[in-house]
């Protein structure tokens, strides 16, 4: 039987602020993602070095351009993109504790002024109409509670031109999980389908550590955060992993032209 996964707003906060200070959480990531895990950006998010460089080359972005980062959590890969591309950044996540950490973090990463961020939703950004050259989203927009409206939203706040990196599993001719075709609606066209060649290996490691690290898990994170890992991973380990559509980057862009 599938166990609840808690996916509120106060749910992520307790997870986001236990993680933060976790060295037991960063060994455990590092260690079920060997070679491909970018220390210094502390994901808790499928987000590896593979990641990092291929959103360094979909995006295009010049320096001073402004790169959207939804459901950022502590933002660790848009400050990364931030710094490597000279780039604005403004975070958005309905986690208060998220947003507060990922404030924390920006001095590592940035000069003051050039990272911010915010608690909003996937569908209501609060964000200006055609201000961002760039969106991305690891493992976050298939969590919004409209699916549709979350990539309507990104074609709103993008520039024509603009483009969305977003990590997804698509099922075609399925509503709601059709990401090719819900983009295309939205007015965005598909540029790119890149498979992620690490994610669900990664994963598996990492639910296995997870669970043969569940005591010390237990009294580094608390019940809270640390029971919603542990559920996690019990029901990825029971996932029937080839039989799920592949992991993949999802490139999207806002057209030059008839995109108002």
């Amino acid at each position: 039987m599938t166990e609840t996964i808690g996916i509120a707003p106060d749910d992520y906060d307790a997870s986001h602020t236990a993680f933060h200070d976790s060295a037991l959480m960063r060994r455990l990531y590092a260690e079920g993602m060997g070679d491909q895990y970018p220390a210094e950006v502390e994901p808790f998010s499928s987000c590896t070095w593979w990641l990092l460089g291929q959103l360094v080359s979909v995006l295009r972005l010049q320096p001073d351009d402004l790169l959207v980062d939804l459901g950022c959590g502590r933002a660790g890969p848009g400050l990364w993109l931030a710094r490597a591309l000279s780039a604005r950044l403004i975070g958005v996540d309905f986690s208060p504790a998220a947003v507060e950490l990922a404030t924390r973090r920006v001095a590592a990463f940035v000069a003051p002024g050039r990272a911010a961020f915010r608690v909003a939703s996937f569908d209501q950004t609060g964000l200006p109409d055609a201000g961002a050259a760039a969106v991305i989203s690891i493992d976050a927009l298939p969590f919004a509670k409209d699916r549709p409206a979350a990539l309507r939203e990104v074609h709103r706040i993008l520039t024509p031109g603009g483009r969305c990196a977003l990590t997804v599993r698509s099922r075609p001719g399925v509503a709601g999980k059709d990401w090719l075709a819900m983009a295309r609606a939205a007015g965005l066209t598909v540029e790119e389908t890149l498979p992620n060649p690490y994610h669900d290996e990664h994963w598996q490691r990492l639910y296995a550590v997870w669970l043969a690290n569940a005591n010390q898990l237990r009294a580094e994170l608390g019940e809270r955060a640390a029971n919603n890992l542990l559920a996690e991973a019990r029901d990825g380990q029971a996932r029937q992993w080839d039989g799920l559509p592949p992991p993949l980057l999802l490139v999207l862009c806002r057209p030059e032209h008839g995109a108002a």
